[in-house]
């Protein structure tokens, strides 16, 4: 399976949508990490006092988050600008995850969002100019010394790729029945994720590395383990429901073990069901 291809969250405003189900990310960003963003967007400004910026979202996704968080850090630059008196001349955000993305749904908010960042400014703002990089952030998006600021929020969690170690010899799945990594799986399953993780989180920081200016910065938000054991319990039920889900609707499809194929432990069967991992 082509991750890139095929993986995205569900677009459009819809009651299923990602933009009606993302309270929980707006949450955290507004009330656990908003101030660690914007402090170190305004640490960065007063060191390097560039006069054109230019910041990205890694794994933008859309929604009411994917703009929020775009126009926190412009008004955070501004203030900071307008405080020490040295005005930058344009903003340059980019917008970026995987080609599958609905993008389409975010620029339709753009109008709305510039009327929003020029009301009550007597004297107008610098120019924003938006626009969205599709592709995967394991590997290389932006030219040399393009960025000032990297953010990324609940996407570094999603791998590259399903871990090729995860299946033996005959291309079974060694977390078959299962799709988290559970107290019954395996010793092998836990350690194919985590070669698969730091094999892509390198990658992803030899990338933003080249992609920086000197003195850039990043502030990344993800889910991590509350310790060393390979079974998180503050997180696990969670995936069980899901595992469970899976469970009672593979059943009522009545599909045959021999139609279906595992990956990473999660039954897909390759046809209009409208399943997807």
């Amino acid at each position: 399976m082509d991750v890139e291809k095929v993986f995205h969250m569900t677009g459009g405003v819809g009651k299923t949508s990602y933009a009606k189900n993302s309270s929980l990310q707006s949450l955290i960003l507004s009330n656990k990490v908003k101030h660690i963003i914007i402090q170190t967007v305004e640490d960065l400004y007063l060191e390097t006092t560039p006069k054109s910026i230019g910041i990205t979202d890694l794994g933008c996704s859309s929604g009411p988050n994917t703009l929020s968080i775009i126009k926190d850090i412009f008004q955070a630059i501004q203030g900071i600008s307008q405080k020490i008196k040295h005005h930058f001349t344009e903003f340059r955000a980019y917008l970026n995850d995987l080609p599958t993305n609905d993008f389409n749904s975010i620029f339709k908010t753009l109008p709305e969002f510039h009327r929003l960042l020029m009301q009550d400014r007597e004297h107008g703002v610098p120019p924003i100019f938006i626009g969205g990089y599709p592709g995967s952030f394991y590997g290389r998006l932006f030219p040399n010394s393009y960025l000032h600021f990297v953010h990324s929020s609940h996407s570094l969690y999603w791998l590259s790729r399903v871990p090729p170690t995860l299946y033996d010899e005959h291309g079974r799945s060694l977390n078959k029945g299962c799709v988290y990594i559970s107290e019954l799986s395996p010793a092998a399953v836990p350690e194919a994720y985590l070669q698969q993780f730091q094999q892509d989180f390198s990658l992803f920081f030899r990338s933003r590395s080249e992609e920086l200016v000197v003195g850039g910065r990043m502030v990344l938000i993800f889910l991590g383990r509350r310790g060393p054991e390979h079974v998180d319990i503050g997180n696990s039920f969670f995936w069980e429901i899901l595992s469970r889900s899976f469970a009672i609707l593979l059943k009522k499809w009545r599909i045959k073990e021999e139609d279906v194929i595992w990956v990473g432990g999660l039954k897909k069967k390759y046809d209009d069901s409208g399943l997807h991992t």
